[in-house]
C-alpha cells in the first residue's frame, strides 16, 4: 500500500501536467464560429466546429473565425465630384465570412483589407458622379458600391451583403446655394398655382355671367341674394345696385314733365 502511495506521489506532477495539457487542447466553438486548424503548418481540409474540438498541441494550432455579419464603419472620405464639388461622405458596410479557411489564407487581416477596399472604392466611384446624382441616386450608388467591393473581397471568402451611404457633409456655400434654389422653386410653384387658380376662377365667372345674362330675373334674384348676405353682417350702410333700365324709366318721366 505504501509502495502504491509512493508511486502516485512520484507520478503526481506528470499526471497534473497531462491534465493541464488535455484541458488546453480542448476548445469550445460556438455555433457562429469555426476553427481553422493547422497541423505542422499545413491547414486542415475543413474547419472544425461548432461544439467541443480537440487541438493536438503543440503540433496543431487553431485560428477562431466568426461567421456573423460584421458592421464596418467607413470613416468620412474627402470626395471631389465630377462637377468639382468638394464634400465629405461616410458609409457603412455589412459583410460576413463565407469561407473561414480562405479568409485566413487569402489575406493577412480580412477586416482591415475590407475596410481599405471600401474606402478606396467609395472615393473612386463617388468621384465619377455629380452632386445632384449623389443626392438623388443614393440607392443606385450603394448597389454599385456593394457589387464592386464584393467582387474584390470574394477571393478572400468575404461576402458583402450591403453598402449604405451614411452621411454627406456639404460645404456651407453649397448649402446656402441649395437653400436659395429650393426657395426659388417653392416661389415658382406658388406663383404657378396662384395663376392657375385665377384662370380657373375667371372661367367660372365667365360661365356664371353667361348663365345670368340669359334671364334678367336671374340677375334680380342675384341682387336679392347679395342683399341678404350683406344684411347678415349687420352693416349700417348697404349699397344696392339698381338696373340701368329702371333709371331710364325715371329719365323718360322727367322728359315728359
Amino acid at each position: 500500500m505504501q509502495a502504491l502511495y509512493n508511486m502516485v506521489i512520484g507520478f503526481g506532477p506528470f499526471i497534473l501536467a497531462a491534465l493541464v495539457w488535455l484541458v488546453s487542447c480542448l476548445k469550445v466553438v460556438n455555433e457562429y464560429e469555426r476553427l481553422v486548424v493547422f497541423t505542422l503548418g499545413k491547414v486542415n481540409k475543413d474547419p472544425k466546429g461548432p461544439g467541443l474540438v480537440f487541438v493536438f498541441r503543440p503540433f496543431q494550432t487553431a485560428v477562431r473565425i466568426s461567421l456573423r455579419t460584421v458592421v464596418l464603419d467607413v470613416p468620412s472620405q474627402d470626395i471631389i465630384t465630377r462637377d468639382n464639388v468638394s464634400l465629405k461622405v461616410s458609409a457603412v458596410v455589412y459583410f460576413k465570412v463565407m469561407d473561414a479557411k480562405q479568409a485566413i489564407l487569402g489575406v493577412e487581416n480580412y477586416n482591415y483589407a475590407t475596410s481599405q477596399i471600401a474606402q478606396t472604392t467609395l472615393r473612386s466611384i463617388l468621384g465619377e458622379v455629380t452632386l445632384d446624382e449623389l443626392l438623388a441616386d443614393r440607392e443606385k450608388l450603394s448597389l454599385r458600391l456593394r457589387e464592386i467591393i464584393d467582387s474584390s473581397t470574394e477571393p478572400w471568402g468575404i461576402q458583402v451583403s450591403a453598402v449604405e451611404l451614411k452621411s454627406v457633409d456639404l460645404p456651407e456655400q453649397i448649402q446656402r446655394a441649395m437653400g436659395k434654389q429650393a426657395e426659388a422653386e417653392r416661389e415658382k410653384r406658388a406663383k404657378v398655382i396662384a395663376a392657375e387658380g385665377e384662370l380657373l376662377a375667371s372661367r367660372q365667372l365667365l360661365e356664371a355671367a353667361n348663365t345670368l345674362s340669359q334671364n334678367p330675373a336671374a340677375m334680380q334674384m342675384r341682387y336679392l341674394q347679395t342683399l341678404t348676405e350683406i344684411a347678415v353682417e349687420k352693416n349700417s350702410t348697404i349699397v344696392f345696385p339698381l338696373p340701368i333700365e329702371l333709371m331710364k324709366v325715371f329719365e323718360k318721366l322727367g322728359d315728359k314733365h
